[in-house]
């Protein structure tokens, strides 16, 4: 790590402790040229996943708006904001641990319709009828006899 007042590239580690939320480790370090000392941050370097749209269209994967759209889904129902919040966790990681660097939103909604199914019906209803975009009654009534068919198996 190169020294900030006299620009050596000689230092030693002083102190180590994570910082923030133990995403990040705080380093103190001592210049062996001119010792004076300085902190430095160090961090698991993101690689940046993209999402697919249905119009083939790319941006940057954005956890948020997976949560906007399970906080949608469960509106005026039982299912805690933790119980949310953890479901975005999960996804989250599914994707980075898929080691892809694009995903498409066919693949993200899989995962959040698996996770909101094993949370609450009704929600996961809501979400499904807004991902698949029912077109008429008759795919809505198709996806709930799937829906009945696994919950009486």
């Amino acid at each position: 790590m190169k020294c900030r007042f006299c620009q050596s590239v000689d230092s030693k580690v002083v102190d180590s402790r994570p910082a923030d939320d133990g995403t990040s480790i705080r380093r103190r370090r001592e210049c062996i040229n001119c010792g004076r000392r300085f902190t430095t941050y160090e961090k698991i370097e993101d690689i940046p996943v993209m999402v697919v749209k249905k119009d083939g269209s790319r941006e940057a994967f954005d956890s948020s708006k997976i949560l906007m759209g399970i906080r949608k889904a469960c509106e005026k129902r039982p299912v805690s904001t933790i119980e949310q919040d953890r479901m975005v966790e999960e996804i989250t990681r599914e994707v980075y641990n898929s080691l892809e660097q694009e995903v498409s939103t066919d693949k993200i909604g899989q995962l959040v319709m698996v996770k909101l199914k094993d949370v609450d019906e009704v929600a996961y209803v809501r979400f499904a009828s807004v991902y698949r975009q029912f077109k008429d009654i008759n795919t809505f009534m198709e996806e709930l006899k799937l829906l009945l068919g696994e919950a009486n198996n």
